[in-house]
């Protein structure tokens, strides 16, 4: 794991009584969820959906892989999607630059697909994607919806075994003001710290 996003996940780790009693209890709903796979020897898919899939869906996806990296869990997969297709926003993306991941674009597209390296050899695929995209599962995931828009909208997600609400503020309201970095700092903080918590109440076989 690279050293700057070790050093965060290790920071991050030692602030778990930040997170609210009622919020735990979400998430605790990820934890069994996760465990039960792991139980069953089954792989572990995480589907993060918000309407754009440019911002919190993407911080989701990434830092559970990271989670799951740091606690040695084996067998995950992330994956993010959204209501529409959009790109991923250069906000987010350098809010993931500031936290220490090594950004590599593969395109010029209107929507470029990133890989976004957590280690020398450990990355995720980012693109601003449908929640049913080809590349995303179609059975045997759970949706982990990230913003009440998306959760309102999609009352149905096609192929997924539950469906968990955890919806964060939109760091978007802050685009182009003096709190920008702040607030995306913030957001990816949040999301990293609560995939973290879930991951470190899982017990690997």
């Amino acid at each position: 794991m690279l050293p700057k996003i070790k050093e965060r996940c290790e920071a991050l780790i030692k602030n778990f009584q930040e997170i609210s009693s009622d919020r735990k209890l979400i998430l605790d709903n990820l934890t069994s969820y996760i465990q039960e796979k792991i139980n069953g020897h089954q792989p572990i898919q995480l589907n993060y959906i918000c309407t754009h899939n440019s911002r919190r869906s993407h911080l989701g996806q990434i830092w559970s892989a990271v989670a799951a990296n740091y606690f040695q869990i084996k067998n995950v997969r992330s994956f993010s999607g959204g209501i529409v297709a959009t790109a991923v926003h250069l906000n987010t993306i350098e809010a993931l630059i500031n936290a220490g991941f090594m950004i590599k674009q593969l395109n010029n597209t209107v929507n470029p697909v990133y890989q976004v390296f957590f280690g020398e050899e450990e990355f995720t695929n980012c693109f601003s994607k449908m929640h049913n995209h080809a590349s995303n599962p179609s059975e045997n995931f759970v949706a982990i919806m990230t913003c009440s828009d998306a959760d309102e909208n999609c009352p149905f997600i096609a192929g997924c075994d539950i469906r968990i609400g955890t919806t964060y503020n939109d760091p978007k309201a802050y685009d182009g003001s003096i709190l920008q970095i702040e607030k995306y700092t913030e957001r990816s903080n949040e999301i990293a710290m609560e995939c973290l918590y879930v991951f470190s109440n899982l017990q690997s076989l």
